[in-house]
């Protein structure tokens, strides 16, 4: 299973990173939301989890771009810093399946990528 990662706090992305790949899966890291739209095309990932602020193209720039003008039936998780609830909203109306708030547990997201991966 392949997971794009779109987030541009480095730390952020390694550490995902690094726990997704001792979990077993795939990662495909995007430092912005440019390289991360690119990818999802080229790469054709299972799950996305996208930072909602990140430079180039938004979280949302992304969801809108896979659900809406794409129509891919790829689950995405939405991460975002405490205080952006109007974002996040945006986020689930444009067709994201899951948000998770920074700072988080590796455990946490673990279980609930597993929750979407297994739908």
């Amino acid at each position: 299973m392949k997971i794009l990662i779109a987030e541009d706090d480095e730390m952020m992305l390694k550490t995902m990173g690094f726990k997704l790949i001792r979990e077993g899966y795939e990662v495909i890291s995007c430092p912005d939301g440019s390289v991360a739209l690119d990818k999802i095309v080229s790469e054709n990932p299972d799950l996305i989890l996208s930072d909602i602020e990140m430079p180039f193209a938004s979280g949302l720039d992304i969801v809108h771009k896979v659900k809406v003008e794409l129509k891919l039936n790829i689950p995405i998780i939405i991460l975002s810093a405490v205080g952006l609830e109007k974002n996040v909203l945006k986020a689930f109306e444009l067709g994201a399946d899951d948000f998770i708030t920074k700072p988080f547990s590796p455990n946490e997201l673990i279980v609930r990528i597993k929750r979407l991966l297994l739908k």
